[in-house]
C-alpha cells in the first residue's frame, strides 16, 4: 500500500511541483491549502502531468479544528511536507503579526497532531535567509545563523528551533529541515509554474511579465554592489530539482531507521549568478528581450549568497541538474501559457 503524504500549501508554487514528483514516485498525496496565494486550477495541471488528481482539502492550517478534521478524514498520513507559510519579505515587514501567526501556528498545530495520528516525520521548508549576510561563500550547514533581517526570515529561524525543541523533548517524530536558496522556473510541460497573485514579489515572474509586456520594465535594485557586474548574486535552483529533493527527504525519514531525528541540508546549485546574468540567460534561452532599468538598492537585500550543496549531494544523493538556460526557457513557456489563457 502506498505511503500517504500530507502536503500543506500543496497548490502553491513549490508545493505543486513537489506533489507532481511525489505522485510520480508512487506516493498517495493529500493537499491542504486555504488558497490564499494559489489557485484551485493547479490541481488540473497536476492531474494533466501525472494522470492522477491528489486528494484536496480546503482549509487553514492555523485553525486546529480544521487541521484535525483533515487528519481524521484522511487516516494513515505517514509523513508531512510543510509549505504552508506566507513568504514575501517586504510584506512581512509591513505585516509582522500576519507572518508570525500564519507561519508559526501552522507548524505548531502540525507538530501537535503528528504523534496523535501516528505521523512519523515532517520535511520543513526552510530558507537560506537564516544565514543572513554571509561571512564567506559558498555556505555550508555549519555557517552561523545570523539575526534575521525580516519577520519572514525570523519565522524560518524560530520554526527550526521549535522543531528541534519539540523533538528534543521526546516527541516521537523525525524532521528534515531543507534550507533552500532561490527557486525559479516551471515544470517543463508548462502545466504548472509560479503564478503570483497581483504584483510579483519574486524576480523571475516579474522578469517574465516584463518580457511579455504585462509590466513596463524590470527594475534591477542596485548596480554598485561588490560583485563583478555590480548586481546582487544569488543561487538560483530549478523548482523541479528542488521538488525532487523533498521526495528524497521524505523517503529518508519514512524508510531509514538509523538517521538523526533532526537533519539539515542546504539545497542549491553551488553557483552564484547575478541579476544581470540571469537576465542575459533568459534572453539567450528565449530570444526575447527583457526591458529593464537600474534602480536604487533595496533595503534588506543581501549582496551575495550561494550554497555549498555538498552535504545534500553526498548524504541525500541529490544534485541540482537542470541548466539555467533550460530553467529560464521553462519559465517563459509557463508565462506564455498563462498569458494565452
Amino acid at each position: 500500500m502506498a505511503q500517504k503524504i500530507l502536503v500543506t500549501g500543496g497548490t502553491g508554487y513549490i508545493g505543486s511541483h513537489t506533489v507532481v514528483e511525489l505522485q510520480n514516485a508512487g506516493y498517495e498525496v493529500v493537499i491542504i491549502d486555504n488558497l490564499s496565494n494559489s489557485n484551485i486550477g493547479v490541481l488540473d495541471g497536476i492531474e494533466a502531468i501525472t494522470g492522477k488528481r491528489p486528494v484536496f482539502f480546503e482549509g487553514d492550517c492555523t485553525d486546529m479544528n480544521t487541521l484535525r478534521k483533515c487528519f481524521e478524514e484522511n487516516p494513515g498520513i505517514n509523513g508531512i511536507i510543510n509549505f504552508a507559510a506566507s513568504k514575501a519579505v517586504g510584506e512581512s515587514v509591513q505585516k509582522p503579526l500576519l507572518y508570525y501567526r500564519n507561519n508559526l501556528n501552522t507548524l505548531m498545530n502540525l507538530l501537535q497532531l503528528m504523534p496523535e495520528f501516528g505521523t512519523k516525520g515532517i520535511v520543513f521548508s526552510s530558507s537560506c535567509t537564516v544565514y543572513g549576510e554571509p561571512d564567506v561563500n559558498p555556505i555550508d550547514e555549519t555557517a552561523p545563523i545570523k539575526p534575521a533581517t525580516s519577520p519572514y526570515g525570523n519565522t524560518k529561524q524560530i520554526s527550526e528551533e521549535i522543531i528541534k525543541d519539540y523533538i528534543k523533548s521526546g516527541a516521537p517524530i523525525k524532521s528534515i529541515l531543507l534550507r533552500y536558496f532561490n527557486p525559479i522556473g516551471a515544470h517543463p510541460t508548462a502545466k504548472i509554474g509560479e503564478l503570483p497573485l497581483g504584483v510579483p514579489q519574486n524576480l523571475v515572474p516579474y522578469l517574465t511579465q516584463a518580457a511579455a509586456g504585462i509590466r513596463k520594465e524590470l527594475t534591477v535594485f542596485g548596480n554598485d554592489y561588490n560583485t563583478p557586474d555590480g548586481s546582487c548574486i544569488r543561487d538560483y535552483i530549478d523548482v523541479v530539482d528542488l521538488a525532487k529533493a523533498h521526495v528524497i527527504a521524505i523517503k529518508r525519514i519514512l524508510d531509514k531507521e538509523d538517521t538523526d531525528p533532526v537533519e539539515i541540508f542546504n539545497l542549491g546549485t553551488g553557483r552564484g549568478l547575478s541579476v544581470l546574468e540571469l537576465i542575459a540567460s533568459f534572453e539567450r534561452a528565449t530570444g526575447v528581450k527583457v526591458p529593464h532599468k537600474i534602480g536604487d538598492r533595496r533595503a534588506g537585500d543581501i549582496e551575495k549568497i550561494w550554497a555549498d550543496p555538498k552535504k545534500a549531494n553526498e548524504v541525500l544523493g541529490w544534485t541540482a541538474v537542470v541548466p539555467i538556460d533550460e530553467t529560464m526557457k521553462n519559465a517563459w513557456a509557463w508565462q506564455c501559457h498563462v498569458t494565452e489563457k
